[in-house]
């Protein structure tokens, strides 16, 4: 045989992959690609393959703890705007008869119903000092950081955390891993078989990999809502936990209702999932094709000079602005999630849908309604998403080129 012929035909490499003459690879799991391999052309990134569910997880689990705990108080304000306009009441909860001789007994005189002990406009009505009803009233986001503050105090702004990194974790970790998984199998998918449908694969991928982390963590979402929704000013009680206000409401449905099968009963904890999803999936469906736009354009500008710093810039610029658009869009069915989450009666809360919440709003308070707190959620998803996406990329990024080291 002419091993001059055969040295032109075979290279061997010194890994053990052989590149043929007709400029077909063989890569190391066996897999077959062309030398101008068309998925680097999409620019999937090769080491992103290597990146198994944990590291995923683990970076996604980290993003979504800072998330958590830096964007908490804006929440807290939307929740409380679009309450307030459902109609839950934010006076003194011992502003009645009843309620005060409950409270205080036969001794009313020393009853003070001030919003807060150092409100001066208190007039004195009888023995009582009460506010005016304006000091209980939210007139927008700024005036809802100012009256918790007072009111309640400063902790208050982040009521509902614990509830919020007990869901941020575990939805996230769910998120955005199984979002990369499904955007990777989509895009090779589309690449080989179905090229005009490349552009749509992170609006499908999106779409699917929330819902999926919606339903499976759901009655955490459900118990943060009500912790941020609902006020608590009695200073010698600890405000209830998580557990306490998820399961609060399953023994009045079990008395209340004519189930048969006492599990059925434990439907409640999943009140106002169809408006999640409403909400989650159409947003999930605007932002990651925003998201995957701007950031290649971002990206592209850097080119090969690419390293952890200007990826946290891209990701951080593109997650805001698809995240401030989603949530811009997505609002009237946010209020109507919040409306079906802070009902407080569960018959009525098994029976309501989203698109007769969606009516009652519309009703009630019409295109002001339906876009209630809108400013807060903007204000939170926008600097939220691109905390997240971009915690998690550089976190990926780190990762990748340790593997690529070893």
């Amino acid at each position: 045989m002419d091993t001059t012929k055969q040295d032109s035909r075979i290279l061997e490499v010194d890994n053990g992959v052989s590149l043929m003459s007709d400029s077909t690879m063989l890569i190391d799991n066996g897999t077959q690609a062309t030398g101008t391999s068309e998925l680097q052309a999409h620019r999937i990134p090769a080491l992103d393959y290597q990146l198994g569910l944990h590291e995923r997880a683990f970076s996604a689990a980290g993003a979504a703890f800072l998330s958590a705990v830096l964007v908490n108080p804006l929440d807290v304000a939307k929740t409380r705007l679009q309450a307030q306009a459902a109609g839950v009441p934010y006076s003194h909860p011992l502003s009645n008869v009843i309620s005060r001789m409950t409270f205080f007994g036969p001794h009313m005189m020393f009853a003070d119903l001030r919003c807060s002990p150092s409100c001066t406009r208190a007039g004195v009505h009888g023995t009582v000092a009460i506010c005016p009803p304006d000091c209980f009233h939210y007139k927008g986001t700024l005036d809802v950081f100012y009256k918790i503050i007072r009111q309640e105090g400063f902790s208050r702004l982040w009521r509902g955390t614990n509830a919020g990194l007990m869901l941020a974790v575990p939805t996230v970790g769910i998120y955005l891993p199984c979002y990369d998984i499904f955007r990777n199998m989509l895009e090779e998918f589309a690449v080989q078989n179905a090229p005009t449908l490349e552009p749509y694969t992170p609006l499908l991928a999106g779409s699917m990999a929330r819902s999926l982390a919606c339903t499976s963590c759901y009655p955490i979402e459900l118990a943060k809502t009500r912790m941020q929704a609902f006020k608590h000013v009695n200073g010698d009680k600890r405000p209830p936990g998580v557990l306490k206000t998820l399961f609060d409401n399953i023994p009045r449905v079990k008395s209340t209702s004519n189930f048969r099968n006492s599990l059925q009963s434990y439907r409640v904890l999943w009140t106002g999932l169809g408006a999640q999803l409403a909400r989650d999936v159409p947003f999930s469906a605007i932002c990651w094709p925003t998201l995957e736009l701007v950031r290649k354009r971002l990206l592209g500008l850097v080119g090969d000079e690419a390293n952890a710093a200007s990826i946290l810039g891209a990701n951080f610029s593109a997650g805001f602005v698809a995240g401030s658009l989603a949530a811009a869009a997505t609002c009237p069915l946010d209020v109507a999630k919040t409306r079906r989450q802070i009902e407080k009666d569960p018959m009525r809360a098994l029976k309501m849908s989203t698109r007769q919440t969606l009516l009652e709003i519309w009703r009630d308070g019409g295109m002001k309604g339906l876009f209630t707190g809108a400013g807060p959620r903007i204000g939170r998803a926008g600097p939220s998403v691109g905390i997240v996406v971009s915690f998690y990329e550089v976190v990926k990024y780190v990762l990748q080129y340790q593997y690529a080291a070893v």
